[in-house]
């Protein structure tokens, strides 16, 4: 019996030490992954390197975008492409005069006679 109650000691005693390790490795873990405090103590000890750092990949952002790009146009590509533009120009506007000279007047005859009532006998009426 003395025995039971000695090693039960000696469990409790070992657990509360795991416990107290655990919270101290819990406490580290922390503090090693809390990173904006990280950022905040290093710029506080080293200012000037990181304003330089800034400044630098700043400078790299504002000029990288002036080395302009090189692009070649072959004219005879450039002058086939403004001649199908032309052609469809053109199809467009004949199509734009023939719809509006000659289908539309035909188009308003069809709908005035097929959905307006003219005085004449119904059309069920032969």
């Amino acid at each position: 019996m003395a025995e039971n109650s000695e090693s039960i000691n000696e469990l409790k005693t070992e657990i509360a030490g795991s416990r107290q390790r655990l919270s101290r490795e819990l406490q580290g873990l922390r503090y090693e992954l809390d990173f904006p405090a990280k950022f905040r103590r290093s710029f506080r000890k080293q200012t000037g390197s990181w304003i330089s750092a800034a400044a630098a990949v700043g400078a790299l952002i504002a000029l990288a975008p002036m080395r302009k790009k090189k692009v070649y146009v072959d004219a005879r590509s450039r002058r086939k492409g403004d001649k199908k533009l032309m052609q469809t120009g053109l199809a467009m506007a004949a199509l734009k005069l023939v719809g509006n000279n000659l289908a539309r007047p035909l188009v308003m005859e069809f709908v005035k006679n097929r959905f307006f009532y003219s005085g004449e006998p119904s059309r069920g009426r032969k």
